[in-house]
């Protein structure tokens, strides 16, 4: 069993089967990818692992609960951080600010910014967010706007947001999209840094299949929404009907 349970999933959209008989089973401490050509349904799979979206059939289960019909906030208290496409920050706001809003946020149960001023400075949250600006190397860029950093340590601040709120569960959607290979390398050496200082599970959907063979302990291709196989990353490679459906002369 795993910690997330996803069981007969089946998707339409009007005529449209964007997901049909999904199974899926994420060991807890692992990376798990899901990849897939376009259309392959990641994007409404992820969307239904986060609540966004109901399956017409199916379930979905993290940790032992549903997260069907969940809030935002709600999926958040459950453990399940995400890192979106574009990077979410605060942009008018410190590096250090993006990060005290989630760990004040979770300890408030909500966020009022009269609330977050009055204990903006009390010792156990500042160290709190030193200690995951340090995590993902971004520390010495404290006092920096968010808005004035490039586009790979952005993706390092909402890595830190999301990490600020102690998920047991973090998913990655396109965490390298519009990346230089140098960013997109830097990413890949972080998830790895935290996959060994954390006990974190990850699910990451990625295009990059230098990315996905970099990181997953564990891959599932779709296509057409249909898992095709899932199997580890050396026997993904390799295999006929992934090499047929998405990965060709990637492999």
């Amino acid at each position: 069993m795993g910690i997330l349970e996803v069981k007969n999933v089946n998707k339409n959209f009007g005529g449209l089967k964007a997901l049909s008989e999904v199974n899926l089973s994420v060991k807890e401490n692992s990376v798990h990818a899901i990849i897939g050509p376009n259309g392959a349904g990641k994007s409404t799979l992820l969307n239904c692992l986060i609540g966004k979206l109901i399956p017409d059939t199916g379930s979905v289960m993290f940790d032992g609960q549903s997260v069907l019909g969940r809030k935002p906030h709600e999926i958040n208290q459950m453990g399940i951080s995400r890192v979106f496409q574009t990077p979410e920050i605060f942009g008018d706001l410190t590096v250090f600010e993006n990060v005290m809003i989630p760990i004040f946020a979770k300890r408030d149960g909500s966020f009022r910014m009269h609330a977050f001023e009055s204990v903006a400075h009390e010792r156990d949250i500042v160290e709190e967010a030193e200690a995951v600006l340090a995590d993902v190397n971004m520390l010495e860029k404290r006092d920096l706007h968010a808005a004035s950093l490039s586009r790979g340590d952005k993706r390092r601040l909402e890595m830190a947001m999301c990490l600020s709120q102690k998920p047991k569960l973090l998913l990655l959607d396109e965490p390298t999209a519009g990346m230089a290979r140098a960013d997109t390398n830097n990413t890949i050496d972080l998830l790895n840094q935290i996959k060994a200082k954390r006990d974190i599970t990850m699910c990451i959907i990625e295009h990059d299949m230098h990315v996905v063979f970099s990181l997953a302990d564990r891959i599932t291709v779709l296509a057409q929404g249909t898992p095709l196989v899932e199997d580890t990353p050396d026997k993904i490679k390799g295999h006929p009907k992934v090499q047929e459906a998405y990965l060709g002369e990637a492999a």
